[in-house]
């Protein structure tokens, strides 16, 4: 099993979502995140005084999932996210050893 976090601009998470559905993949889950990486943030001027916005608004987009769908559900999330500018984020792919249903105590592939 495979777990792939993804990072991206707040307004391609539709995009993204709709991408990974048609993959097949059901379940994802979603956060609000901050950051910056070669982006920097940028300076904004608020009543008369400037100020560095460092943390831009970002999605974390979390999914686990078979082996075998690891690689669909990345290209599905890279093209979907991509805008060809900078700041488009990042996608971590990591091996996840076991998964386990609170619920019904299902575990590995039955548990995704």
């Amino acid at each position: 099993m495979k777990k792939i976090e993804a990072i991206i601009k707040p307004f391609k998470l539709d995009e993204v979502k709709e991408a990974l559905h048609e993959v097949g993949i059901n379940g994802i889950t979603v956060t609000e995140a901050k950051g910056f990486g070669r982006q920097k943030g940028h300076t904004e001027l608020y009543r008369g005084a400037e100020y560095v916005v460092d943390f831009l608004p970002k999605v974390k987009v979390e999914i686990v999932l078979e082996d075998e769908l690891a690689e669909r559900a990345t290209e599905a999330i890279q093209q979907a996210a991509q805008t060809g500018r900078i700041g488009d984020g990042k996608i971590f792919v990591s091996n996840i050893e076991e998964v386990i249903r609170i619920r019904t105590g299902e575990r590995g592939g039955d548990a995704i």
